[in-house]
C-alpha cells in the first residue's frame, strides 16, 4: 500500500513539474527553431505555409535557393521572423507557430525539421506508452480467456455480458443528456470566438474519419486476423476472439486444463511486467505535460475560459452522478474503489490515453476483490462500449458549435442526435481523438458546419485530459457493480490478508 501511495505522490509531483517546465519553455524559450532545407538542385519561388496554433494560415513568397528558417521575434508584437536564402520578413500572429510548409511552384522542395523541446520531452510519454501497449494485448487474451474458462458455459457469460451492456446503455444515455442539458441552459457556443479556429487540425481530423455504416461496424468488431487483432492493440476483436477460444478450451473440458494453466501463468507473468513499467508512469506523465504546455502554453485559456468552465462543470456533474451511483451499488466500498484507481486516472488524465492504464486498472481492480474472471471480460468490453466522459463530450461539443454558429437545433432534433451518437461511437474505439472524429461526422449529418470542429480544436488536449480520466472511473465502477451483481466481489487484498491475521492469531 505504500508502494502505490508513493507512485500516486510521485506522478502528481511530475504533473506539477511539467506544468512549470513547459510553461518556462513556452514563456522564455524564444520560440521553436525550425528550418527547412530545399534540394541541392533546386532553385525557384516558393510559397511558404506558416501554420499557427489557431490555424491561421500565412503564405509568404520568397526565391529559395538553399534553406529557409524562422525563428520568434522578442518584441511587444507576437511576431516570426523569417529568413529564406538572406532575404527576411516579419509576419506577425497573435498566435504560435505550429509549423512551416514549403509549397514549391516548380518541382518538389525536401523539407527537413528541427526537433523542438517539446518533440523531445514528449518521447518520455511515448516511451511509456508504448511499454504499456506491448503488454495489452497478451494481457487481454490471457485474462480473458481463463475467465471465460471459468465462468464454464454461454449461459453465464451471457448474463454477465448482459448485465454490463445494459449498466454501458444506461451510463452512456446519462452521459449524453447530462452534456446536452448543460449546453442548452449555459449556452457556452456563444463564448467561442470565430477567430480561434485551428483549420490545419480538422483537415487532419478527416483524416481518421470513417462514415458509420453496418459493414464498418462488423468490420471493426469481428476479427479478420487474431495476429493483425493483436498488432492493432484492436480491444473489441480480442475480446470476440477470446470468447470464441475461452467457450470452446471449456466446452472440451479436462483435456484443456494444462494450456488454461499455462494462460494463467502467463497472465501473472503480465501482470508482474506491468509493476515495472508503472515505475516508469511519473516520466511519462512528465513528459505528456511538459511537451503539451511548452507547446500551446497557458494563455489558451484567456480564448476558451469560460468554454472550459462549463465543460468542467459537466465532468463535475457526471462525476456527482457516477460516484452516486457507485455509493448506492457498493455502499461503504465505494472510497477504497476511488483510492484504489487514483494512480491509474492520475496517469490517463496527463497522458490522455486510457490505453495507457489498462494493465494498472486490471491489477487495482482485482486487489480491489472484483474476480479475474469478471474484471478480464468486463474491461475490455468498457473500453469499447463505456466512454462516459467522452459521451458527454460529444454532445455538448456538438451542440456548443451548433450555437457559435447560430444554427438553431428543436429539442426533439437534439434528441435524435443523441441516438445518433450512441450508434456512431460504437465503432472509433482505438481512433486518435475519437471523440472528435465523432462530432465531425456528427455535425455533418445535422446541418452544422464540420469545419467548426476547428473552433474547439486549440483547446481540445485540456478537454480530452479530462474526459479520459472520467472515461477510467466509468469503467472501474461498471466492472466493480457487474461484480457486486454476480456475487463476485470479494473484500480488498489488504483486508483478507489482516482476516488471515486475525484467524492465525485466534488459531
Amino acid at each position: 500500500m505504500k508502494k502505490k501511495s508513493r507512485l500516486t505522490t510521485y506522478i502528481f509531483l511530475a504533473m506539477i513539474l511539467g506544468v512549470l517546465t513547459g510553461y518556462l519553455f513556452n514563456r522564455f524559450g524564444g520560440g521553436h527553431q525550425i528550418s527547412y532545407t530545399a534540394k541541392a538542385d533546386y532553385t525557384g519561388a516558393d510559397t511558404l505555409r506558416i501554420n499557427t496554433s489557431s490555424g491561421t494560415v500565412t503564405q509568404v513568397l520568397f526565391v529559395v535557393k538553399d534553406s529557409a528558417q524562422y525563428r520568434k521575434v522578442k518584441d511587444s508584437v507576437p511576431a516570426v521572423r523569417v529568413a529564406v536564402g538572406g532575404k527576411e520578413t516579419i509576419v506577425q500572429s497573435a498566435d504560435r507557430v505550429e509549423s512551416i510548409q514549403a509549397v514549391p511552384k516548380n518541382g518538389v522542395a525536401e523539407i527537413t525539421a528541427q526537433k523542438t523541446f517539446a518533440d523531445y520531452v514528449k518521447l518520455l510519454s511515448t516511451i511509456f506508452i508504448r511499454l504499456v501497449q506491448m503488454i495489452i494485448s497478451p494481457l487481454v487474451f490471457t485474462t480473458l480467456v481463463v475467465g471465460i474458462a471459468k465462468l464454464g458455459d454461454l449461459k453465464t457469460v451471457g448474463r454477465v455480458g448482459g448485465k454490463a451492456i445494459l449498466w454501458f446503455i444506461t451510463a452512456s444515455l446519462v452521459s449524453l443528456f447530462i452534456g446536452m442539458i448543460l449546453v442548452n441552459y449555459f449556452q457556452p457556443g456563444q463564448y467561442i470566438s470565430l477567430s480561434q479556429a485551428d483549420v490545419a487540425g480538422v483537415e487532419a481530423l478527416k483524416g481518421g474519419q470513417k462514415a458509420f455504416s453496418a459493414q464498418n461496424f462488423v468490420e471493426h468488431v469481428i476479427p479478420k486476423s487474431f495476429v493483425e487483432a493483436m498488432a492493432n492493440n484492436e480491444m473489441l476483436q480480442l475480446v470476440v476472439f477470446s470468447v470464441f477460444f475461452g467457450v470452446a478450451a471449456s466446452a472440451i473440458g479436462d483435456y484443456t486444463k494444462p494450456l488454461i494453466k499455462a494462460l494463467e501463468i502467463a497472465s501473472h507473468i503480465i501482470l508482474k511486467m506491468v509493476n515495472y513499467v508503472m515505475n516508469f508512469a511519473p516520466l511519462g506523465v512528465f513528459g505528456a505535460i511538459a511537451a503539451v504546455v511548452a507547446t500551446k502554453g497557458l494563455g489558451i485559456f484567456n480564448f476558451y475560459f469560460k468554454y472550459f468552465a462549463f465543460f468542467l462543470l459537466g465532468i463535475a456533474v457526471l462525476w456527482v452522478v457516477l460516484i452516486g451511483v457507485g455509493f448506492l451499488v457498493l455502499q461503504r466500498r465505494m472510497p477504497e474503489l476511488l483510492k484504489r484507481i487514483g494512480s491509474p486516472m492520475l496517469v490517463a488524465f496527463s497522458t490522455t490515453s486510457s490505453e495507457a492504464v489498462f494493465p494498472k486498472l486490471t491489477e487495482e481492480l482485482e486487489r480491489f476483490g472484483c474476480r479475474d474472471r469478471i474484471v478480464s471480460f468486463v474491461l475490455p468490453l468498457g473500453y469499447s462500449f463505456n466512454l462516459d466522459g467522452s459521451m458527454m463530450y460529444m454532445t455538448f461539443a456538438s451542440l456548443a458549435i451548433a450555437q457559435a454558429y447560430q444554427v438553431h437545433m428543436p429539442i426533439e432534433t437534439q434528441i435524435v442526435m443523441l441516438l445518433v451518437l450512441m450508434l456512431t461511437s460504437k465503432g472509433i474505439a482505438g481512433v486518435p481523438r475519437a471523440s472528435l472524429v465523432v462530432v465531425l461526422a456528427t455535425c455533418a449529418m445535422f446541418n452544422i458546419p464540420p469545419i467548426g470542429v476547428a473552433l474547439i480544436l486549440p483547446i481540445d488536449h485540456f478537454c480530452d485530459m479530462f474526459r479520459t480520466m472520467t472515461n477510467v472511473l466509468g469503467n472501474a465502477l461498471a466492472t466493480s457493480v457487474v461484480s457486486k451483481w454476480e456475487g463476485e466481489l470479494k473484500g480488498s487484498s489488504s483486508q483478507l490478508a489482516i482476516n488471515n491475521m486475525q484467524e492465525e492469531s485466534v488459531g
